[in-house]
Formats: structure tokens, C-alpha cells, sequence
């Protein structure tokens, strides 16, 4: 599914998607995913718990291999060497070192990713009031967020994948998360795609909706189109997955 027919994005999407299909044991948690993100802008990946979203961006990220279809960002496998710099990853559990000081894991992403901006990360987290001295595991959860994401946002990807980072935040903080993604990203011309359940917040911001129903895309599209014909965004995406664990997405 084309997230948008024309326009000045068009050409190699950011990630394409065929037929692809994710088994653990005997459970299909993808099949017959088909996909297709253009690059630039902030696209809402959404659906109920287990309908496959983040065995879509561990395919994406390249920790897993598909077991059916193909999947390609940028034109190329996410498993291939040249494409690893090329996506950023912030997951929902912010897997930081906690004993670590963040200076240090500054200093370990510089030493693991070829494009690492190391200017860059420190201005940002000076901006934020965060001393690279302090541990992340004395970090409150919003600081850590910020920290996962300057990290991924160090490496200088062209695709950056957001597992729900946020959801555990208090609203100020998520807010504010959510606004430094939309900034940062527009600034650098980054694709994000966004996994949430917060489907009031996906028109401030995000540009496209992706709704994903048991392990297969049942919608993709621009969310100013849904808007511009009248429909209510939790309304359509409910309707979308079709009353199967709706009231999840809305969570």
C-alpha cells in the first residue's frame, strides 16, 4: 500500500514490505504484510498489542529475518552491512546501559557508527539540561527517552523506528518527546516511523497512518486526507481494526 500517490517524496520509499510473514513456533505474528513508506515525514504505525508492529521494526532494524516475503529499506536488506547506518532505533524499554555514564555511551555509539555526530549529540543534550556525567540509571524515565533518542539521532540515520519510547512517560513528558522528534526529524529530513497506541495525539503529530490488524497492513494513508474528508482519526482507525481489540489502539 502507497502511503500517498504523488508528490515531492515520491521515488525509493524508506520501507517496502512484500507479502512479508513473521512465525514464532506455529504463530504467524506477520503474514502478508505489504508496505510501502515514502521517505520524509513522521508515518503512525498503529494496532492492538500483538498485531504485529514491533516484529515489523525489529524486521525493519534488521534483528530479525522475515520468514516469508521480502523486506527492503531503501532499496536495500535491513541485514545487509551498508544498511545498518542507515536506520535508527529507539525501543519502548530504552535499553540503556544503567551503571554506564552517558558521556560513556556517547562514546560507544561514536565508536559503532561511521556517521556519528558527536557535536551534535552533546549540543542536544545540553539543550535538554543533561549531564553527560550523570548514569543513565539515575536518569528519570523522560531523560532517558531523550538520551535513547539523541543516540539514535546521533548516528545520523535516514530512517529512524520509535517503539512506543514514550508511552511510559507522564503526558508532559511524552509531549515534549514527541515535539523534539517532530522538530528534530523535519530539521534533518529523517523518515520516521512511529509505533504507538495514542491515537488522539497521531494528527499533531504525525503526517501518514499505517493500521496494522493481525500481523497484515489494513490501512495506509495520509492522515490529513482522513481529516480533510471528515473522518475522525480514533473513529476510523477503530473501525479499521474492526472492533478486534479496538478499544487497545485508543489506549
Amino acid at each position: 500500500m502507497d502511503l500517498h500517490k504523488s508528490g515531492p517524496r515520491d521515488g525509493e520509499p524508506a520501507l517496502a514490505t512484500w507479502d512479508v510473514g513473521k512465525r514464532y513456533g506455529r504463530r504467524w505474528v506477520l503474514a502478508g504484510a505489504t508496505l510501502r513508506v515514502p521517505t520524509g515525514g513522521v508515518v503512525a504505525l498503529v494496532g492492538p498489542n500483538g498485531a504485529g508492529k514491533t516484529t515489523l521494526l525489529h524486521l525493519a532494524v534488521g534483528l530479525t529475518a522475515p520468514d516469508a516475503g521480502h523486506l527492503m529499506v531503501f532499496g536495500r536488506s535491513p541485514r545487509a552491512a551498508t544498511a545498518r547506518g542507515d536506520v535508527g532505533f529507539v525501543a519502548q524499554d530504552k535499553p540503556l546501559y544503567r551503571r554506564f555514564r552517558v558521556g560513556e555511551l556517547l562514546r560507544m555509539g561514536s565508536g559503532l557508527n561511521p556517521r556519528w555526530d558527536q557535536r551534535y549529540a552533546l549540543l542536544r543534550l545540553e539543550g535538554l539540561g543533561i549531564d553527560p556525567g550523570r548514569r543513565a540509571g539515575s536518569l528519570s524515565g523522560g531523560e532517558q527517552a531523550q538520551v535513547a533518542l539523541t543516540l539514535a539521532l546521533a548516528k545520523r540515520p535516514r530512517l529512524l523506528l520509535l517503539d512506543e519510547p514514550a508511552a511510559a512517560l507522564d503526558p508532559l513528558a511524552r509531549r515534549a518527546f514527541l515535539d523534539h522528534v517532530r522538530a528534530e526529524t523535519a530539521a534533518c529530513g529523517i523518515t520516521v516511523l512511529h509505533s504507538s497506541h495514542d491515537v488522539a495525539e497521531l494528527d499533531r503529530a504525525c503526517d501518514h497512518l499505517v493500521v496494522v490488524r493481525r500481523g497484515t497492513v489494513v490501512h495506509a494513508g495520509p492522515i490529513a486526507e482522513l481529516i480533510a474528508a471528515g473522518h475522525g482519526l480514533e473513529d476510523f482507525v477503530l473501525r479499521a481494526l474492526g472492533g478486534d481489540h479496538a478499544s487497545e489502539a485508543a489506549a
